[in-house]
């Protein structure tokens, strides 16, 4: 799978065709959280970014999966709420989040916002408190 060079203004750990694996705390943190919970805090999110959430990634199987991709070591600094999982490199072990291409066949995966060179990761601060709204909201 081709990288892409570091002078593209998408981040290097996009690949150029398909998807691939990577590596949580090495590229990226992520946030995971699980079907309409987490399709409920991409809306907000893009809502209140203008469309410019940064990258979201949708997965088509399974639970149905959508990751929020923050800066490397950021995850760690919130306590993300039940329903979330945080997703960086710890003492638990290695976690991985597929990253599909920007174009192309990319299935199970696609982007709910993609990233950009204005906006390559999605703001932690941000995505916490929107999460804790969202999750007030369903109570």
């Amino acid at each position: 799978m081709e990288q892409r060079s570091s002078l593209d203004p998408v981040p290097a750990w996009v690949p150029a065709s398909g998807h691939a694996l990577r590596h949580a705390g090495i590229h990226f943190d992520a946030v995971r959280a699980i079907g309409l919970l987490g399709e409920q805090i991409a809306y907000e999110i893009m809502q209140f970014t203008d469309f410019q959430a940064g990258p979201i990634v949708r997965s088509g199987i399974g639970a149905r999966s959508i990751f929020f991709l923050l800066p490397p070591q950021t995850v760690a600094a919130y306590r993300w709420p039940p329903g979330t999982e945080a997703l960086a490199r710890d003492r638990r072990g290695a976690a991985f989040v597929g990253v599909p291409a920007l174009y192309g066949a990319t299935w199970p995966l696609d982007w709910r916002s993609r990233p950009t060179a204005e906006v390559p990761f999605v703001d932690p601060a941000l995505l916490h408190e929107l999460t804790l709204g969202v999750l007030a909201q369903s109570k």
